[in-house]
């Protein structure tokens, strides 16, 4: 959601997904603006959850976009600059359960910020304290399911940098998602596998270094480290 001068606009994945006319500050009701933001953020999280959501929205006066696709991250936090308030980004394509879980860790930074402005360190103690709180009314809520609800309990007792950082929540989260034709995730292939990125590059799967698979680019040999949990698609012979 972004406010202008003279207007109030959502955004989505597609751009502006409504628009309406900003009347003085003493005749609109924030009743209304929550209204609207609801409504759009029911397509992308529980539903249970889109009020408070809202209502975070526009208590903060943030600008809250629903973006495309990024490999890189699933959410974004900026803080005001130069007159620009408060932005939030989060992945379109992302399941409902891990869209709210990063809805939730970017308004912990949000929040961090409003209370001590760039003074402690992004991920440390104080964000950690808002994440637990700010995620506290959900499980209230009590619409996780089981699996979800104790990863995430889990993931709460030492969050890091972003859910997929944490490999027993993120591989939690990625069973909610669409399935996908002849697609799996890279621990599950056989080692020498092939298999196919989503930019068209062809790997083999070789071992496991720590945390991540040692594998080959066909042909040009180069070697790249993948997340376990990477979504591939399966090459057959």
């Amino acid at each position: 959601m972004e406010m202008a001068n003279d207007s109030i606009c959502i955004h989505d994945s597609h751009g502006v997904h409504c628009k309406f006319d900003r009347l003085p500050v003493d005749a609109i009701m924030s009743s209304v603006i929550i209204s609207n933001s609801k409504s759009v953020l029911e397509e992308y999280m529980p539903p249970e959850a889109a009020q408070l959501i809202a209502q975070w929205i526009v208590e903060t006066s943030c600008q809250f976009k629903i973006t495309g696709s990024r490999k890189s991250k699933f959410g974004d936090y900026r803080p005001p600059f130069k007159g620009k308030a408060h932005r939030i980004s989060v992945n379109h394509d992302l399941n409902p359960y891990a869209f709210l879980i990063t809805t939730v860790h970017e308004f912990a930074h949000l929040y961090t910020w409003e209370e001590h402005k760039n003074k402690v360190q992004p991920h440390g103690a104080i964000w950690k304290r808002n994440f637990h709180k700010l995620m506290q009314p959900f499980f209230v809520m009590d619409f996780f399911p089981d699996d979800i609800r104790n990863a995430v309990s889990v993931y709460l007792s030492n969050p890091g940098a972003s859910s997929c950082s944490d490999l027993n929540l993120f591989r939690t989260l990625q069973k909610y998602n669409p399935i996908k034709e002849d697609h799996t995730v890279l621990e599950n292939l056989p080692k020498n596998s092939s298999f196919l990125i989503s930019s068209g590059r062809v790997f083999e799967k070789g071992e496991k270094l720590r945390k991540r698979y040692r594998c080959i680019e066909r042909p040009s040999g180069k070697v790249y480290l993948f997340n376990p949990l990477a979504e591939v698609k399966v090459v057959t012979n």
